[in-house]
Formats: structure tokens, C-alpha cells, sequence
């Protein structure tokens, strides 16, 4: 840390400059002695980014901003707070601590919490954020998570860990075994110190691979944050035996979209040819997999085995954008160009043979406009595009 940056007037010149252009900004170097022009404008892009991501890092002064990396990989404090609200207990630790907007939520909810980060600069911005924000009841240690918890004769109530997707020599992976720290390797010794292990993963990650490297998977928690996954959560319980519950969120303004189910039932869809109405699930549940829990619930009816949108006669109450159909026909582009008067559509392809580009090609349509199209393959196996107005709800 260069503490020269918490100087007030240098706090004041950072936020004077929150919205200059930041190459110019470079080009003229720095106007302190005791820092350079690369520190400030990293604090500048920072906070920038920390302005809707982490608001209350924002608001409060003399925050001190790491590399920017760390604040694209940390949690959002939307994201953080719900998943601070997963688990209750006493005494909780973050074994991969990062930037600490989990345990500054788990806080709320734990008496106490202890962050380990690794990377002894980013403990230490970590604790004079704390300091700053008011927190009293984390402890910030700096080292490696696994090893503390192999030196330490503590049990906790939970263990939280957000492995780095990041190998040294594999790059960017997809198996949680090629993630640090190993939780799959460490698996049976993190249970000894603790009854339930909180684990965050990105969305890129397979759920049903991830349940296969894992032990005792109590939830599932897939969180989009306006219809964007962010976060896929896995609660495992020492010795759970019993069937996996699917909770999906989608935060947005309007209101949350929710839909949760039990991955080992069994339930089956209803077909038809579209109907009044179309429905499609938001991003969570599509990345949840649970397409035929949606039809059951909602008493809805799939429009194919692989094509995931749904319609009905009803106007439903639906997780997920709901459309008015106003026509179908079967595949012509020709046709469909005539149909459209502005030459303006918004495409969405589902179990299609042909990508959104290629139908913008052949049709010469334009991206925007009130009209949707949903290019897909009915019941019958018949490429169809369906013409829709949106719903608003």
C-alpha cells in the first residue's frame, strides 16, 4: 500500500477526476511527488467501477482501491448479501478472502468471521477498508486458507471459498479440481473442520460435473443479476444424504424472479403449438436445467423437447420475459422480410438451425425495433418463426 494515497488532497483529486478521460489523465502525468500517475489512475478506474458494483465502498471516504482486477472478481454486494443470508451461525471463515465483500456481509449474519487472502497487499487494503467501513468483528490474516485451517485446531460453523478459475498453466479452467485451492482434494479434510462448506462458482462451470467432484450437495444456488448469471452457490452439509434443492434468483429492480425444485424429481412437459402467449425463462433457470420443472409448475406447455420456450392461453405470471404472439409462420425468409414494415427486428434463436447473424443476413433485418422474432423448431419438428409484441410486467 503507498498510504501517500489516503492524503486528503489527493483523496479530493481522485474524486475530482471520477469522470475525465483517463488516457488524457495519463498523458500528463502526475501532480504529486510521492505517487504515480499508474497509482492514481488504477484508484480513479477503480472506484469507477466500484460506483454500482460495491456502493458502500463508494460512499464511504478514504477507501483505499486494489488493481482492478480484484474488483471485476469480486462479488457485487447484491450478490453478497444474498448469499450472506444462506447460512447463519457463529463463527465463519473465507479461506480465499479477495476484496472481502462476502465477509463484510457474513459479518452481519455471523459473530465472527475470518478472511485469509493470500496476497499480503490485497490483507492488508482488505483490513484499512474494514477499519474504514466500521467492521469489528473480522479478523484479516494473510496467507494461504488451507494451510491456516492444517495449523489451526478451530472447528467452524461454515467455511467459505471462492476458488481462482485461474491455472498457471492450464489458463482459464472448467473443473473444479483444476481450481484453487483443490476443494475436490481437500474435500474430506475441510469437513473436519467444519459442518457446511459454502462454495461460489462461476457460471462457466458445469453444475452437474461440479456435483460429481463434490460431497454431500445439499443446494444449489444459481443468481442472475438482471438476467445475467453472476454466481452459481453449492451448500454442502457433512453426511447430507438426501436429494438436491435448485434455487434460482434473478435480481432485478421490478422485483426478484424465483423458481426452485428438487433436481432428483421427476416430472415431465406438456407440448403444444404456440398459443396465446410465449414464455421465456430467464437466465437462471436456463442455466439450472430445469426445463420441465418450469412447464409443471407453471402448468405451461413447451413448444419442443429442445427448444425452451413455452406457451399458454393465459397470461401468467412468469420468471422470465413473456410476449404476446401475434402470428407464426413456417421458415421463409422471404416471407418474413415482407412481414417486418420498418425492417427492424429483435431475433432470439432457440433449438434453430441457423445463428441470429445468418437470419440478419438473409433478411436484411436490422437489430431493434417493438417487433420479436423467435426463430425456433415446434412440436412437429417444423422450423417456425414466431412474430411477438413484449409484455411489460
Amino acid at each position: 500500500m503507498n498510504l501517500a494515497i489516503l492524503e486528503q488532497k489527493i483523496q479530493q483529486f481522485i474524486t475530482d477526476n471520477l469522470k475525465s478521460d483517463i488516457t488524457k489523465l495519463i498523458l500528463k502525468g502526475s501532480p504529486f511527488k510521492d505517487i504515480t500517475i499508474q497509482e492514481l489512475a488504477n484508484q480513479i478506474v477503480a472506484k469507477q467501477k466500484s460506483e454500482l458494483k460495491l456502493p458502500t465502498w463508494f460512499s464511504v471516504e478514504n477507501i483505499y482501491y486494489p488493481a482492478k482486477i480484484s474488483i471485476e472478481q469480486t462479488s457485487s454486494e447484491i450478490t453478497a448479501n444474498y448469499k450472506s443470508k444462506i447460512i447463519t451461525g457463529n463463527y465463519i471463515i473465507d479461506i480465499t478472502g479477495g476484496l472481502g465483500v462476502d465477509c463484510f456481509y457474513f459479518s452481519k449474519q455471523f459473530k465472527k468471521v475470518i478472511h485469509c487472502e493470500i496476497n499480503k497487499d490485497l490483507s492488508a487494503i482488505v483490513k484499512h477498508n474494514y477499519q474504514q467501513l466500521n467492521v469489528n468483528n473480522i479478523k484479516t490474516l494473510s496467507g494461504d486458507g488451507v494451510d491456516f485451517l492444517k495449523n489451526n485446531e478451530t472447528v467452524f460453523d461454515c467455511i467459505y471459498i471462492d476458488p481462482s478459475r485461474r491455472n498457471d498453466i492450464k489458463g482459464k479452467v472448467f473443473l473444479l479440481k483444476d481450481c484453487l485451492p483443490n476443494v475436490p482434494k481437500n474435500i474430506d479434510f475441510l469437513f473436519t473442520k467444519a459442518n457446511k462448506i459454502l462454495l461460489k462458482n462461476s457460471p462457466i462451470l458445469d453444475i452437474s460435473s461440479a456435483i460429481s467432484e463434490l460431497k454431500f450437495v445439499k443446494e444449489i444456488h444459481i443468481i442472475a443479476l438482471k438476467n445475467e448469471v453472476k454466481e452459481v452457490l453449492f451448500l454442502l452439509e457433512k453426511n447430507y444424504k438426501n436429494s438436491i434443492q435448485i434455487k434460482t434468483i434473478n435480481i432485478q429492480k421490478e422485483g426478484n424472479q424465483q423458481l426452485n425444485f428438487n433436481l432428483q424429481e421427476t416430472v415431465y412437459s406438456n407440448y403444444s403449438e404456440p398459443l396465446t402467449y410465449l414464455y421465456e425463462p430467464n437466465a437462471a433457470i436456463l442455466k439450472s436445467g430445469g426445463f420441465h420443472q418450469v412447464g409443471y409448475q407453471l402448468n405451461i406447455f413447451k413448444l419442443h423437447q429442445h427448444s425452451h420456450i413455452y406457451t399458454a392461453t393465459e397470461l401468467i405470471n412468469f420468471p422470465g420475459r413473456v410476449f404476446k404472439i401475434e402470428t407464426v409462420i413456417n421458415y421463409d425468409k422471404k416471407k418474413i422480410k415482407k412481414l417486418i414494415a420498418n425492417n427492424k427486428a429483435n431475433i432470439t434463436i432457440r433449438n434453430f438451425p441457423k445463428t441470429v447473424a445468418q437470419i440478419r443476413k438473409e433478411t436484411n433485418l436490422k437489430d431493434g425495433g417493438n417487433t420479436y422474432l423467435f426463430f425456433t423448431t415446434d412440436l412437429n419438428n417444423k422450423l417456425i418463426c414466431i412474430f411477438c409484441s413484449k409484455i411489460l410486467v
